[in-house]
């Protein structure tokens, strides 16, 4: 997938940002298959990452971590060298994030939550040397002056780096994997993400959300998908994305990118920040005016945050059908709220906002993580309510458990 805006040099981790107690094996021949990856890390062996895979044939394992992807077929092998003395701790099974707060240690969350692993140490000054290499990896310079730094590695981590003073606490990284796979959305449907039960989609049976987010597809339907942070919107737009014809242009518009689309034909634009002069800045909006001009079939925005949504309602207004984004919102009964915050962002009054979404969107697909499932939750779309405000009607929500058909008055889904 091309990166226009974004050089990537080739720096080198420096030796001395190995963490003390983080020891590579000194046998040359490597480490025997059972023997720990590392001593006083991990705290377990390579056939533990066996155990976590088989994990997914017994329907433990998360709905969308990418120990699921296995479901889809796709081989994929992450490639986290570029992490340094964290390497062995992101190559596990599953893991979907690391956290190292200082020298209180690192967490690992391998989809479940984030887990304490206390055989791991470092002092700050190998923290910092490693936030630095990290950071100049991704093409950009964190120091005193600017602390806070995000940027993208190879094969799409995040690796976002706080240094003190504005961090109280010590050097903090905050380190985001994609899927080593690219789950398809029959993989997801399989693995319980559309199920009117929770668990486990049942053989054969054809769900009336995996319906819905189907016909949306072919029909062409502007979609916004919402949900918690970690609920999964990236993912199943992703494989929405991947059900598109062939024949069609998907343009995709990201902060940074995470989208791993698996079509033909994707081009992605992503922001770029303003260098230590405060030039060369590259933000949604102007990448979203950009991106009209390239003929897209399908305009995608990775994320709703900010003023761009103006620039997204007006283009989905203006004849662009297929296109998504996604929205950061705890419930769906916040989407609505959550939009109009957007749209004062831009200028826009909440009438104004609630007009052009209700013309622009045909599908609001909801998504929560509760117990380890992440799951459709609900699906709606918009409506005006009597003082011409912005409402999400739900057609079909999931209680207790079971995706009940809801028909609101107007007509459904």
């Amino acid at each position: 997938m091309p990166e226009p805006f974004i050089a990537v040099p080739s720096y080198a981790v420096a030796p001395s940002v190995v963490a003390p107690s983080f020891q590579a094996p000194t046998d040359a021949a490597g480490p025997s298959p059972l023997e720990p990856v590392v001593a006083g890390g991990l705290g377990g062996t390579q056939a533990d990452v066996l155990s976590d895979r088989a994990d997914v044939l017994s329907g433990e394992a998360d709905v969308l971590s990418d120990r699921a992807d296995v479901l889809s077929g796709e081989v994929g092998v992450l490639d986290v060298s570029a992490l340094g003395p964290l390497s062995p701790f992101a190559a596990g099974a599953g893991v979907t994030d690391l956290f190292v707060n200082g020298e209180a240690g690192l967490w690992v969350d391998r989809g479940r939550g984030a887990v304490h692993q206390p055989g791991w140490s470092s002092t700050e000054q190998a923290l910092r040397a490693l936030a630095v290499s990290l950071i100049a990896r991704g093409g950009r310079h964190i120091d005193e002056a600017t602390p806070c730094v995000d940027v993208r590695l190879a094969d799409g981590i995040r690796v976002h780096a706080v240094l003190p003073p504005a961090s109280s606490t010590g050097t903090l990284l905050s380190i985001r994997l994609p899927a080593a796979r690219r789950p398809s959305f029959t993989a997801l449907v399989a693995a319980g993400l559309c199920a009117e039960q929770a668990g486990q989609q049942k053989p054969g049976q054809t769900s009336v959300v995996e319906q819905r987010l189907r016909r949306a597809v072919t029909n062409r339907e502007n979609m916004l998908i919402t949900g918690a942070a970690g609920s999964g919107k990236t993912t199943l737009l992703a494989a929405l994305l991947a059900q598109a014809s062939p024949a069609e242009r998907i343009v995709v518009i990201e902060d940074v990118a995470e989208l791993r689309i698996a079509h033909p034909h994707v081009v992605a634009l992503e922001c770029r920040q303003a260098n230590l002069e405060g030039a060369g800045r590259l933000g949604l909006d102007t990448l979203l005016r950009e991106a009209l001009r390239m003929r897209p079939d399908r305009l995608v925005l990775g994320e709703c945050r900010g003023g761009e949504i103006r620039e997204l309602l007006g283009a989905l207004n203006t004849g662009h059908d297929g296109g998504a984004g996604t929205l950061h919102a705890n419930s769906v009964t916040d989407v609505a709220a959550r939009l109009e915050a957007l749209g004062a962002l831009a200028g826009l009054g909440p009438e104004a906002v609630a007009r052009q979404a209700v013309s622009a969107i045909q599908l609001v697909v909801h998504l929560e993580r509760r117990g380890g499932m992440r799951r459709v939750q609900a699906l709606g779309r918009f409506a005006l309510d009597a003082r011409d405000r912005l409402v999400v009607i739900t057609v079909t929500r999931a209680v207790e458990g079971v995706a009940a058909p809801r028909h609101a008055a107007g007509g459904g889904l």
